[in-house]
């Protein structure tokens, strides 16, 4: 058996048993995403490598995966999770359009580790949002992550993989020692980037808001929103 298909199986207590499989992060193996796509649409929570640190990938229209996934996290109902998504047009079919302000960040800084905050369509599951009426999401830049969303054909929660309180984790060691025996399925890509999270965007309105500072810096996205005169260009 190839590197690419080494499997090992750990016992849980809940739902499947945790299947690790090494994965090419930058080629990844079709077999091994269909696997994890196959896993996600059955409502399991799959841990994998983005473009900033290991996120743990639920799909954000199956109430079910929401629950396991915050049961997993520990985390308070009442905190929203980041979604990524492969595309713009996954986004508008689930979430809804882009407002014109995100528009313009998103031609900016997509793929890449930039969440906008945007009106929810009634697709997303509400916990995912904690019925704010309004979710952050990015097309990160990391092809594995945008590949199982493009099998899957949903948006995906990329919240990161480590119980809430806890440091995030950017390798797969890392994911297995803190959230392992919840886990459906650790896609091995190797360390991820680390650094920051994504930074998050209010791009709801006309002008953007900080919500969470992150791998973008917020003077750099409100650069990117500045005409070549220098002045500010929000519409």
């Amino acid at each position: 058996m190839s590197a690419a298909h080494s499997s090992i199986l750990i016992p849980r207590s809940s739902f499947l048993t945790v299947l690790i499989r090494t994965i090419n992060a930058s080629d990844p193996d079709p077999e091994i995403l269909a696997q994890a796509a196959a896993v996600i649409e059955r409502g399991g929570v799959v841990a994998c490598p983005t473009d900033t640190l290991y996120g743990l990938f639920a799909d954000a229209t199956n109430a079910d995966a929401v629950l396991r996934l915050f049961e997993l996290k520990g985390r308070p109902a009442d905190r929203a999770v980041p979604l990524v998504a492969d595309s713009a047009a996954q986004i508008e079919a689930d979430i809804g359009p882009l407002p014109p302000l995100a528009q313009r960040l998103a031609a900016r800084w997509w793929p890449g580790p930039l969440s906008l905050l945007i009106p929810v369509g009634p697709a997303i599951v509400p916990g995912v949002h904690g019925d704010t009426g309004l979710v952050a999401v990015r097309i990160p830049a990391h092809p594995l992550a945008r590949a199982l969303c493009r099998i899957v054909g949903h948006p995906l929660t990329a919240t990161s993989a480590n119980r809430s309180g806890e440091p995030p984790a950017t390798t797969a060691d890392e994911v297995r020692e803190r959230v392992g025996e919840g886990l459906s399925l650790l896609l091995d890509g190797g360390p991820a980037p680390g650094g920051p999270p994504s930074t998050i965007v209010d791009a709801s309105g006309a002008e953007p808001k900080l919500v969470r500072a992150g791998a973008v810096e917020w003077a750099h996205v409100l650069t990117s929103l500045k005409g070549s005169d220098g002045s500010a260009s929000l519409t």
